[in-house]
């Protein structure tokens, strides 16, 4: 059982952070519970200071194995061999040398723990087929063992193993099913931004197609004319040749027209097209757009508000690890003031005297490019932070 990939960068999901804290909890929880329950056993004055030194160094290589384990598990490589015999030999060691004193509450523990991590690096059924196994032969074990030694609590030596088994490898399991759920969420999100794009980009070339595909086959219809023609009938070859160039500078102002409308940012579009993106995201989003004043704002400035919307959304996903989310569309004056407003901001440097915000926020270029343009056309683009809120006001005149 493997998980999805392993994630350097999680670009603003929280999932490198996800990954870090499913480590911690799984390799804390086989370090927190060999550790005290060993540990005692360890400090008991009443065992043999050797053995309770060697099973002490054993447990103590048990946890550490298990940790490096559990790490190579969570970027998603192969196990190593020599991590894999460390820890099946420090187990065992660590569970023969309490077994042999008597102690039935203690030995288990070591097992149970590198049974449970080693059983994550299998397919889900034979993992769950190990488990069945280890919960029947562990018991075994202690019952043998315990009828073997003349124990009268036999019932402790069959039922401490298995509660064992049942406390580590379920709770392993599952808390390692949460990442690779999260890992493939991830995935797909990834996955559907890549095929807006491709998406796209077969709706673009599909419009050039039509736009060129008919001026480019009469284009070469009448040149193919006009040559036949060149000799026999110049006057005819001369007036194909002009219907060319007028079909020539039709199809060059139709497509520099499909590149302009394709380039072109209407604040609607934008607006539902981030509330779109962050909802996909896992971003609470609530748009409170006066859809009136928009529509009576000039097309300059709407469509400069638009791309304050397109900016706003890529930093809040590229720079935060935002649960909610607000874009606003209200009056202000003879014009409008919008503000896109969101949580999860994460520390930035100080600002650079636009009001407040951190001027990295945006990698240094597109928040400060467009105030700029916003001021040529008596428009206003600032940014603040507030603990770990991010708010960006755009304002423009009607």
């Amino acid at each position: 059982m493997s998980t999805a990939r392993a994630v350097a960068d999680d670009g603003g999901s929280g999932l490198a952070s996800f990954r870090r804290n499913v480590w911690w909890g799984l390799a804390g929880t086989v370090a927190c519970v060999l550790g005290f329950a060993v540990g005692d056993w360890v400090l008991d004055p009443a065992e043999p200071a050797g053995l309770r030194a060697l099973t002490g160094l054993a447990t103590a290589t048990t946890i550490v194995a298990c940790g490096v384990l559990l790490g190579r598990l969570i970027r998603d490589e192969a196990p190593s061999a020599g991590w894999l015999v460390t820890a099946c030999c420090a187990a065992a060691v660590a569970a023969t040398v309490p077994l042999a004193l008597g102690d039935f509450g203690v030995w288990s523990l070591a097992p149970a723990a590198t049974i449970s991590v080693l059983v994550m690096f299998l397919p889900v059924r034979r993992a769950w087929a190990v488990l069945g196994t280890a919960l029947v032969v562990l018991p075994a074990v202690g019952l043998s063992t315990a009828l073997a030694t003349g124990e009268p609590d036999v019932g402790h030596a069959v039922w401490m193993p298995a509660l064992m088994v049942l406390a580590f490898g379920p709770a392993m399991l599952g808390m390692l099913r949460g990442w690779q759920v999260a890992a493939r969420l991830d995935d797909a999100r990834r996955l559907a931004g890549q095929l807006a794009v491709a998406d796209e980009r077969l709706r673009f070339a599909a419009d050039l197609h039509d736009i060129q595909g008919h001026h480019l086959q009469v284009i070469a219809l009448k040149s193919e004319l006009a040559a036949r023609l060149a000799e026999a009938d110049p006057a005819r070859a001369a007036e194909q040749m002009r219907e060319v160039q007028q079909l020539a500078g039709d199809a060059l102002r139709e497509t520099r027209a499909l590149v302009q409308g394709y380039r072109r940012t209407t604040l609607d579009a934008e607006i539902a097209n981030a509330s779109k993106v962050l909802a996909a995201a896992g971003v609470e989003v609530r748009a409170d757009v006066d859809a009136d004043r928009a529509a009576s704002l000039p097309e300059g400035p709407r469509a400069l508000l638009g791309l304050v919307v397109r900016e706003a959304t890529t930093n809040l996903l590229r720079h935060s690890r935002a649960t909610r989310a607000a874009i606003v569309l209200l009056p202000d004056g003879a014009g409008a003031r919008l503000t896109i407003d969101n949580d999860g901001a994460r520390p930035a440097p100080p600002d650079d005297g636009r009001g407040g915000g951190p001027a990295a926020a945006d990698d240094g270029t597109g928040l400060a490019s467009l105030a700029e343009r916003l001021d040529a056309v008596g428009g206003r683009l600032s940014w603040d932070t507030d603990d770990d809120r991010f708010v960006v006001t755009a304002t423009v005149t009607g």
